[in-house]
């Protein structure tokens, strides 16, 4: 499984950092919906699904998580520990958001609006999707 991380340009001075993302140019599809969580909960797992067709970008803007990632073969875990990177997230991988520090903020890129067809919450579900792939 190839894991991209994307390593944003930082623009910083005295002032403090700035990072700019744009559609097509530092994230590889049209942006249709951006959302983040924050004030997880100890020991709380998030995700649990796959999308069908949706791609997303995960970026930990403050604090650390990690990411369990799944595509029916292998499974990696990825760490978000800096606000200037960013996971890519394919369609059919399965996905989970864990260890969230206490100051954890982790925003999402999505490459559509949110359709609840486009989900896979059954991880049973999920790896027949994946053995009708092959």
């Amino acid at each position: 499984m190839q894991i991209l991380k994307y390593m944003f340009q930082q623009h910083g001075d005295e002032r403090g950092q700035l990072i700019s993302l744009e559609e097509f140019h530092d994230i590889p599809f049209e942006i249709k919906r951006v959302y983040y969580m924050y004030e997880t909960k100890p020991d709380v797992r998030r995700g649990f699904h796959a999308h069908k067709s949706l791609q997303q970008i995960l970026i930990c803007i403050h604090g650390t998580c990690k990411i369990l990632l799944d595509n029916g073969k292998e499974k990696k875990i990825v760490p978000l520990e800096k606000p200037y990177e960013g996971l890519y997230v394919s369609s059919n991988m399965w996905r989970e958001m864990y260890d969230f520090s206490p100051d954890a903020v982790l925003m999402v890129l999505a490459s559509d609006y949110y359709k609840e067809e486009d989900y896979i919450r059954d991880y049973d579900k999920f790896l027949k999707s994946i053995e009708k792939e092959i």
